[in-house]
């Protein structure tokens, strides 16, 4: 039975309704018209998304994700569990698009070399780069048997038989996106709703590939052209107030997903070391690939100064790699060696507890 197409005014408490403007030309996704407030947390994937931080996003009008990224099967289900005795409401779950080959050794031995060399004069510990999709399939049977409301996935779009099976399963499906060629594949292989990432955002790019991010384009550049395809589109990167959420509003969003914005919520698994550089907010960010080998936003540290120039295109085999260090340092509360993702505006950052900060950046939306 086909899906009602309705459009739906977005109650914003304390700050009256607002309609966004609706691009749609076939059936939208549901569970964005069912929001209270136009509010998706961000995945979050590698510490700071937690299934309490999900759930007081969802309570308080929003749209929680979860972060399946680096966990395994059974963490995944025991975060689910969590999750699902902490909220009544609709919530998300993130996955990696799984990367389609291995990377060539001969691309990143002499970065590996590097890093060994350099670990072994301070005594620091390092793994050893190898390939894998995350545990993708045992993610999707587990997500299958127990669907969210949304499964999403970043990094690439997954196979026809994937999208199936999440509508089969009554999940809808959304894809992040970073340039109007990717919306335009999402949109024809049935995503329900694109998340358009701009340049600004912070942590891993979701492009389908490693591209230069100098390619790459402004949050509000993307969205016109992504908006041509007729799917909902959610805004993310550089969203920090009710300001921006109105603007990616009012330029074709239906709603706006923010990460940087709650990594100093209370809910949030965000290491000591993380949150002190988040509430400095001193130093610049840029694009490194010398944690991951994977082009991501954070705040300039040592590593990065150390090794940025010599870092590669090759993940998840550099993630592995440099994993056992950032363990370490995060332990020691160390912050000059681990990857402090954050989007660019990150010095407009709030530290309040994830409700109170959807209510407020709701009140501010509405009233821009």
């Amino acid at each position: 039975m086909a899906r009602r197409r309705r459009i739906a005014h977005l109650h914003t408490p304390g700050a009256g309704n607002y309609a966004p403007r609706s691009l749609l030309s076939k059936d939208p996704g549901v569970v964005l018209e069912d929001l209270t407030v136009p509010i998706v947390l961000a995945p979050l994937a590698g510490g700071p998304s937690t299934p309490a931080l999900a759930a007081a996003v969802s309570n308080a009008g929003g749209f929680g994700f979860l972060a399946a990224g680096y966990l395994t099967p059974e963490g995944l289900e025991r975060q689910l569990d969590e999750l699902r005795s902490s909220t009544p409401r609709q919530f998300g779950v993130n996955l990696f698009a799984p990367p389609a080959l291995p990377a060539d050794p001969a691309t990143y031995a002499p970065y590996v070399d590097e890093l060994h060399r350099w670990a072994a004069e301070r005594g620091l510990p390092l793994g050893e780069p190898l390939f894998g999709d995350d545990d993708f399939a045992a993610k999707l049977e587990l997500l299958r048997d127990a669907p969210p409301a949304v499964v999403s996935f970043t990094f690439g779009m997954p196979a026809p038989q994937v999208v199936q099976r999440a509508h089969a399963a009554g999940s809808e499906v959304w894809v992040t996106v970073t340039s109007a060629e990717e919306a335009r594949v999402a949109a024809a292989g049935g995503a329900d709703a694109l998340v358009v990432q701009g340049l600004e955002a912070g942590g891993h790019r979701g492009s389908f590939d490693d591209a230069d991010p100098a390619t790459g384009h402004a949050l509000l550049e993307l969205l016109a052209p992504a908006g041509e395809t007729g799917v909902p589109l959610v805004a993310a990167g550089g969203i920090m107030a009710g300001g921006d959420i109105a603007a990616v509003i009012a330029a074709g969003a239906r709603a706006a997903q923010l990460g940087t914005a709650f990594l100093l919520c209370p809910e949030a698994g965000t290491s000591e070391p993380h949150r002190a550089a988040l509430r400095d907010g001193s130093a610049p960010t840029r694009f490194t690939r010398a944690f991951t080998g994977r082009a991501a936003r954070g705040i300039v540290n040592a590593f990065m100064e150390a090794h940025d120039a010599n870092a590669v295109s090759a993940y998840p085999e550099i993630h592995h790699v440099t994993q056992p260090l950032r363990q370490a340092a995060r332990a020691a509360g160390d912050g000059s060696m681990i990857n402090l993702w954050a989007g660019d505006a990150y010095g407009r950052i709030r530290e309040l507890p994830a409700g109170e900060l959807v209510a407020l950046l709701a009140a501010e939306a509405g009233t821009a």
